[in-house]
This record gives C-alpha cells, structure tokens and sequence, in this order.
C-alpha cells in the first residue's frame, strides 16, 4: 500500500482527492493537513510514502513546507499539486525538493498513477505534465547566478552524463535503455551512481541538477 499525506487549505480538494485516491486497492490515505505547517507535523508523525501538496497556502507554503520535509527526510516523496501548469512557484517547488508535480483538474486515474510514479521514484514527472513545462521552468535556472560544481560535473563518466541528460529530457529508465540499446538494471546502475556522485535525492533533483549545469539546451 501507499500510505498519502494530502495537504491544501480547501476542504473540498482535500476531500475530492482522498475519495478518488481512498478507491484505489494500492494506495491509502493515512492523513490531512490545512496547511504547510501542519504537512511538516503530519509528515514527522505519519511518515506517509507520498506527499501531495498544494503550493499557496496559508502560514507556510508548499515550497517552504517541501524544503522543511525534504531536510528533515531525504527519502520523503512530494508531490506538488497546482491549478495552473505554467505555475511560477512550481520550479521553485522542484528546485525544494519535490518529486514531481500534477495539476488539480487531473482525473482519477491521472492522479492515481502520478502518486504510483512518484512513490517508485521512476518518473521526474506526472501523465498531465509535457517536457515543454520543464523546458519553460528551466529557464530560471539558466539565469541563475550559482551554476552547480564544474568538479560535481567532472565526476561523472560520459555514458553517466548522457543518462543524465535524458533524465532530463523526461525520460524513464526504460526508455533510456531502449535508447543507448542496453539493459533497464545497467540504466539503473547508472542512475543510482549519478545520484551517489552529485549528491542527489532522486532523479527529478537529477534532472534540475542538469538544467542548471547547462547540460540540456534550454527552449529547444
């Protein structure tokens, strides 16, 4: 089963997605929260597998209240929810930690599914999000000041650098290997040292990681 925090300030959102999620065989929803403050508290005390959270709240918001979970638990799962796909805050929300984001007006089965994705930790993405949303986000971080380690960089192999950049492309482990013509377990392999070398929490910090290192051309 996975166990599903679910965080917005609207009782009829919260509502809404605990029926359609409390339906499915394989996932549970163990909890609620009003706000980001309150998420923080329910994610220490229930320890759910997935996070879903929504970005303007009161008190505390979705970014700040991801980045708080996500440092006091490196293996917390956050998925953003938000209204609108081209949302300002939802880059920020990546760059905070989150796994991932889906929009509000998925249906059933979207949603289901975007929680099954982000609970695997296969996916950078939910079905409702296209690689042009992370494309228009990057562009944050090919202005940002700070560009991460050239030695980080330097660690990775070039088979593990084009891993990377297809991570960042949206692609899932299946599909890389189906690109590079090799097997699924040795893109895993490759994944899972990427991660250890950069010191990174999942493939999604992965791939900002590679948008920020201007390892994948920005608006193409």
């Amino acid at each position: 089963m996975i166990r599903v925090l679910i965080v917005d300030d609207q009782m009829m959102v919260r509502e809404g997605f605990s029926v359609l999620l409390g339906a499915m065989p394989d996932i549970e929803v163990v909890g609620e929260a009003v706000n980001g403050r309150e998420a923080v508290a329910q994610v220490a005390a229930l320890r759910p597998d997935v996070v879903l959270m929504d970005i303007r709240m009161p008190e505390l918001n979705g970014i700040e209240a991801t980045r708080e979970i996500v440092a006091a638990d490196a293996a917390a799962k956050v998925l953003v929810l938000t209204t609108f796909d081209l949302d300002e805050y939802v880059y920020q929300a990546l760059r905070a930690g989150a796994s991932g984001f889906l929009l509000k007006d998925a249906s059933a089965r979207q949603l289901a599914d975007g929680v099954r994705v982000v609970a695997a930790g296969e996916a950078l993405l939910a079905p409702t999000v296209t690689k042009r949303l992370i494309t228009e986000f990057a562009k944050s971080a090919a202005a940002s000041p700070r560009p991460p380690a050239i030695a980080q960089i330097g660690e990775l192999t070039e088979r593990e650098t084009e891993v990377l950049v297809l991570i960042a492309q949206g692609l899932s482990n299946a599909e890389i290997a189906d690109h590079l013509v090799v097997a699924e377990s040795t893109i895993k392999t490759h994944v899972s040292r990427i991660l250890v070398k950069l010191g990174l929490r999942d493939r999604t910090q992965a791939a900002v990681f590679a948008y920020e290192a201007r390892l994948v051309r920005v608006g193409g």
